[in-house]
C-alpha cells in the first residue's frame, strides 16, 4: 500500500504530560490529525494505531525537513514511490509540473510578435455634412402662360472647375453633388426633356447655369 510520512515536532513537556495521562495523549493525537488535514488538504480517519517500531532515517534529515530546508528532488521510479515521504512527494510533483509551465519568450521574439498585433481599424469619424448651395429656380412661360423651360442658377464658390461637379438630371428632378463640398437635390415643377438640357459653368463667378426645356 502507498503511504506518506509526515514529520511533526512536539514540545518535550507536552509529550511528557501525554505519556503520564492517556486522555491528554489522545487529545494530542487528534489535534495532530486535524493539523495534518488542514495543512495538507487531506481527509483522515479518526482511527489510529501507535506502532512500537522506530522509523528509519537520520536525525539530521528529519531536522532539515522540520526547518523547512528544501530536499533534493528524488527520482520517481516504481520502486521508490512507496518509500517517499509526503514532503518529498510534494517536491517531486512540483518538479513534474514544471514541464507544463509556460515558456518565456526572448525580448526579440516579443517585439516581433507585437508588430502583428496591431490591426488597422477603419475610421469611425462621421464625414462632414455636405452643405446646400444657394440656388434660384424659375419657370419661363409663353404668352399663354404655358411653361417653356426651367432655368436653375446655383452658386458654387468652392468649385473652381466644372469637372468637380456631378450633375444628374431626370425628367422630374435634378441632383448636383460636389464631393466633400455641396449637395443639392431638387424636384422640378414640370417634366423636362433631359436629353436637350444644357449646363454652363461660369468659372469667374463660380455659378452653374442649367436650362431644361419642358416636355411638350
Amino acid at each position: 500500500d502507498f503511504y506518506s510520512i509526515i514529520d511533526i515536532a512536539y514540545n518535550p513537556d507536552v509529550l511528557q504530560r501525554g505519556e503520564e495521562n492517556p486522555e491528554k495523549m489522545e487529545q494530542l493525537i487528534h489535534l495532530t490529525l486535524k493539523f495534518v488535514e488542514e495543512r495538507c488538504n487531506l481527509t483522515l480517519t479518526s482511527l489510529y494505531t501507535i506502532e512500537s517500531f522506530k522509523l528509519k532515517g537520520s536525525l539530521e534529515t528529519m531536522q532539515q525537513r522540520l526547518k523547512g530546508k528544501q530536499m533534493p528532488t528524488p527520482h520517481l521510479s516504481e520502486n521508490t514511490k512507496k518509500e517517499l515521504t509526503l514532503d518529498q512527494l510534494l517536491h517531486a510533483m512540483e518538479a513534474e509540473d514544471c514541464s507544463s509551465a509556460p515558456v518565456l519568450l526572448k525580448e526579440e521574439s516579443v517585439t516581433q510578435s507585437r508588430a502583428h498585433l496591431i490591426k488597422e481599424i477603419a475610421s469611425t469619424e462621421t464625414p462632414e455634412e455636405l452643405s446646400t448651395p444657394v440656388y434660384e429656380m424659375i419657370t419661363l412661360k409663353d404668352a399663354n402662360k404655358k411653361p417653356l423651360k426651367i432655368e436653375l442658377r446655383v452658386e458654387l464658390p468652392k468649385v473652381s472647375s466644372v469637372s468637380e461637379c456631378d450633375l444628374r438630371i431626370s425628367e422630374d428632378d435634378i441632383i448636383i453633388e460636389v464631393p466633400e463640398k455641396y449637395k443639392l437635390q431638387l424636384d422640378l415643377p414640370e417634366l423636362v426633356d433631359e436629353e436637350t438640357t444644357t449646363a454652363v459653368f461660369n468659372t469667374g463667378k463660380r455659378v452653374l447655369f442649367i436650362t431644361a426645356p419642358v416636355v411638350k
